[in-house]
């Protein structure tokens, strides 16, 4: 284990977060889709439930998006920004089938600050232990989505959003054949 579980787990849902704009895709074009993602991710908390909210979440994955490929200042700049913006208080809390984690919002708090508060919580650990060469971009020549790469041995270079690796390695084992 790289980073604490819940770092994992937020570093997690910033990848599928960005990831839903991945290769021109709109997977959050209704308030149903984000509602969808929340669940798969696990996000609780209150929710407005209407365009407003759609509309702040993605800004929000926008920004991270930018986040992701940014240099160690400018990751510095915007952590440190989103963590002011949302009036973040870290907090030990348990719940649901949560043990003991860090939340540096109230479940009240609109869901776009709960979730840039928690992005920011779990950058603030990339930052520190200098990780941030792990946040790439798909290495298949046709996918613009992200990567988190936990793996130990720093070997992970594809994306989850589809088939990407699968391909790559066909066509490597292709143009192996066809030069032998």
């Amino acid at each position: 284990m790289l980073f604490a579980p819940d770092t994992e787990v937020a570093l997690r849902s910033v990848v599928n977060l960005i990831n839903t704009a991945a290769n021109g895709e709109e997977q959050l074009a209704t308030v149903q889709d984000l509602d969808h993602f929340l669940k798969t991710e696990g996000f609780s908390g209150s929710r407005a439930r209407d365009a407003a909210e759609l509309a702040s979440v993605r800004r929000l994955r926008s920004e991270l998006a930018t986040l992701w490929l940014a240099d160690e200042s400018a990751a510095v700049d915007t952590v440190n920004r989103l963590l002011r913006e949302a009036r973040a208080l870290p907090q030990l809390v348990k719940h649901d089938h949560w043990d003991w984690h860090l939340h540096a919002a109230t479940p009240e708090a609109p869901l776009a600050d709960r979730m840039s508060t928690e992005a920011a919580m779990a950058l603030v650990d990339v930052i520190r232990s200098k990780e941030m060469d792990r946040m790439l971009v798909c290495a298949a020549e046709d996918c613009d989505a992200v990567v988190l790469d936990l793996s130990r041995n720093r070997s992970k270079r594809y994306c989850d959003t589809g088939n990407c690796a699968n391909r790559a390695h066909v066509a490597a084992y292709r143009a192996r054949k066809a030069a032998s």
